[in-house]
């Protein structure tokens, strides 16, 4: 029996966002087929790769990605080391050390760090916080403040903080927001329906319906994602056509199998090697899935995705 193949190209198509200014500038979205379905046509702007740094600077990260960093001590010092690295397309800072169970920074000290990091690149900037719904909130505002003009990326709004989050989109900060669910279709779409009513234009939404490492309940996520772009494209539903963001670094360092030094597992191998793998394999599974922007730690982790998505677009911008 002959194989008659299936177009997956839709009449709907994935709302554009961009993020940053002038020739640094991505644009995440804009697709009206399945992933890298080039078949179906070509991909207007290739998935995006963002790298994790944090506010505590190097110290906070793995021994095996500090030697990347040589000669850097802050966050600012990793941004400016960052932006030379091969497949880097803008810079997460998550601001951990607000979490009251951590080190409970101040707000005011935090500002501090984005400010610097700020002047360190000229790449696009994104925000995260601590994982903690008000904290984050105020966290987010203070930091769309600093980054006026920047264009930023504020991650994330929930439903529980949206409300206040959503002010980071109005026009005297002009930033974009992060919508963040839990690997549930129906959720992800009442937080961007919440988020439309409070006038936040669709092309300031990027959507963050959950992540989790490869192996760690990764088929909910994947049939999260899945289901969201297929609702997107297959049933035109304007609700979930916003781009997908995918946070993987944290999730894939934290758990034991890349977690784990070589001195404690040494049964495992090579630590580093570890957790390049994971990253890679579970930014390699969303990307497929539809996220159209991943978040790595390891530099070679982002050189080995960016040479994945250029040869699996065939020239999206």
């Amino acid at each position: 029996m002959p194989f008659i193949s299936k177009s997956g190209k839709s009449a709907s198509r994935i709302c554009e966002v961009t993020v940053g200014t002038g020739d640094r500038a991505v644009t995440a979205g804009g697709e009206s087929s399945l992933p890298f379905y080039t078949f179906d046509g070509k991909t207007p702007n290739r998935p995006r790769i963002g790298i994790e740094i944090t506010d505590g600077g190097v110290a906070d990260q793995p021994a095996v990605v500090q030697k990347y960093y040589d000669g850097c001590v802050s966050a600012a010092d990793m941004a400016r080391k960052a932006s030379s690295f091969e497949g880097v397309d803008f810079i997460c800072l998550a601001l951990t050390g607000a979490d009251p169970n951590g080190k409970n920074r101040p707000a005011d000290e935090l500002m501090e760090t984005v400010r610097a990091v700020a002047d360190a690149t000229d790449l696009p900037l994104a925000v995260s916080g601590c994982d903690n719904a008000q904290i984050d909130a105020g966290l987010l505002r203070k930091a769309a403040q600093v980054l006026k003009g920047r264009n930023a990326l504020m991650l994330s709004a929930r439903e529980e903080n949206y409300e206040s989050v959503k002010k980071t989109a109005a026009p005297e900060y002009g930033q974009n927001i992060g919508a963040e669910s839990a690997d549930d279709i129906n959720l992800a779409k009442q937080l961007n329906i919440l988020l439309l009513q409070a006038e936040v234009p669709e092309n300031k939404i990027i959507m963050q319906p959950g992540t989790a490492a490869c192996g760690y309940g990764f088929e909910y996520v994947i049939s999260t994602i899945d289901r969201i772009r297929l609702a997107a494209l297959e049933q035109s539903d304007k609700t979930l056509q916003m781009p997908v963001i995918t946070p993987v670094a944290q999730e894939a360092w934290s758990v034991r199998e890349a977690a784990a030094t070589q001195g404690e597992m040494p049964e495992w191998g090579s630590q580093e090697e570890r957790g390049i793998d994971m990253e890679v394999e579970t930014a390699a599974a969303v990307l497929a899935a539809g996220s159209d922007a991943v978040i790595l730690k390891h530099p070679e982790s982002v050189r080995t995705i960016a040479a994945m998505t250029a040869a699996l677009t065939q020239g999206g911008q």
